[in-house]
């Protein structure tokens, strides 16, 4: 009989994935599906990053294991680039390129937690913290965010669910689900709170380039040396420079904690694609214009798409600052249509409104459906209609 570890019984699909997949095979069977679930942009990447690849591949660049930390330019780019945009600067020991920033999470918690080590986790949550946060032993200690305050959390709640046994605290900002950008002040009191605790920081700043009407994400690790000394950043390229399928992401952060990842990655996954390291090169030493462009055209679709999602019956939501989701309370909406729970009314949207978005369990808020704005006007004018077109028939049903 095969055996399966007890760790893995404790871990959950991704339902952004599973979604996905439900999608992709309802679409093989020919149904017309808009999916408002996928977590990237629908821009091609830059063309300059792929003539890059292209260039890394003709010039025999690619054909071999790179280090483990990844090829030493990216590295350096990687510093200057951060040097550059947040005033930090850090030794290319305290850098690593890893397969994604999702890799970069899951080796991170492998280095540093012990059986029954506590992660704060403020909730709304990107769904794979708290599962790879139990693939490493740990236990989760979630804390619920308000919709009054744009589901941040505060110092107060922060110091009621520490423990002796807390070791670490991770930070979105921009956040994966709903959108809200810390800021510089609260930053500041969090990133104070755990030097006085000796609690490490990681701060998930994928989105960081994704803010919008003048918000401006800041990177933690800017706001003091202390500070700094505390944190892992997480970064990549993925989502600033549309590289999703690339999977190039980094940590960044206290040389002892850096070269243990490295050392657990040289058993793993031994590097990152070489040629995807050549791209992510080009990505942040070439111009930046893009990057600037795809935020400005997020930032329209928003503005466009965000009232839109207000006039739809039985949907509540605040207006996302940043990242490309909105983070919708549906339980009015489930009730009027007779579903018990928003997770069955998601379904429900899928498999007859043709309508995919993602149910809120994975990111521990039941009564919400993460919606992302990652897609063209029509696609996204036309979703809402089917959305309203499927509450008033189950309405008129129910």
């Amino acid at each position: 009989m095969v055996r399966i570890s007890k760790r893995m019984s404790l871990v959950a699909e991704s339902p952004t994935l599973a979604t996905s997949t439900k999608v992709k095979a309802m679409k093989a069977k020919g149904a017309d599906i808009i999916s408002l679930t996928v977590g990237e942009p629908d821009f091609e990447t830059p063309k300059n990053i792929r003539d890059a690849a292209i260039q890394a591949i003709q010039e025999n660049k690619v054909n071999h294991y790179t280090p483990s930390a990844g090829i030493l330019p990216l590295r350096q780019a990687i510093i200057d680039y951060h040097q550059e945009t947040d005033g930090v600067q850090y030794e290319l020991n305290q850098v690593m390129v890893s397969d994604g920033a999702k890799n970069a999470l899951y080796t991170l918690f492998q280095v540093i937690l012990n059986p029954e080590d506590e992660v704060i986790i403020p909730s709304p949550y990107w769904v794979s913290y708290t599962e790879q946060v139990k693939l490493a032993g740990g236990k989760n200690i979630l804390i619920d965010g308000v919709p009054e305050n744009n589901f941040k959390i505060s110092l107060e709640m922060l110091e009621k669910h520490r423990t002796n046994k807390t070791v670490a605290i991770i930070l979105n900002s921009p956040n994966n689900p709903t959108g809200a950008v810390y800021t510089e002040e609260e930053l500041r009191e969090i990133g104070n709170w755990a030097v006085e605790h000796n609690i490490l920081i990681i701060s998930d700043e994928i989105y960081y380039r994704l803010c919008y009407h003048q918000q401006e994400a800041v990177s933690i690790a800017s706001l003091s040396e202390e500070i700094k000394n505390q944190s892992i950043i997480i970064n990549g390229v993925s989502k600033s420079y549309a590289m999703t399928g690339w999977r190039i992401g980094y940590a960044m952060g206290n040389q002892e904690v850096i070269g243990k990842m490295i050392q657990l990655a040289s058993h793993s996954t031994s590097n990152p694609a070489s040629v995807s390291q050549y791209a992510a090169l080009a990505a942040l030493t070439g111009n930046q214009n893009f990057v600037n462009e795809m935020r400005e055209e997020f930032e329209k679709r928003l503005d466009y798409f965000f009232p839109l999602i207000e006039s739809i019956p039985g949907f509540q939501a605040t207006k996302p600052q940043g990242a490309f989701y909105i983070f919708v309370n549906a339980k009015e909406a489930a009730t009027m249509t007779g579903y018990s729970t928003v997770s069955d009314f998601a379904l429900g949207l899928l498999e007859e409104g043709h309508v995919a978005v993602v149910g809120g369990d994975g990111f521990g808020f039941p009564d919400y459906v993460r919606i992302s704005y990652t897609l063209n006007k029509e696609n996204l004018t036309e979703a809402i209609k089917r959305i309203k077109q499927f509450i008033q028939l189950k309405s008129n049903r129910n």
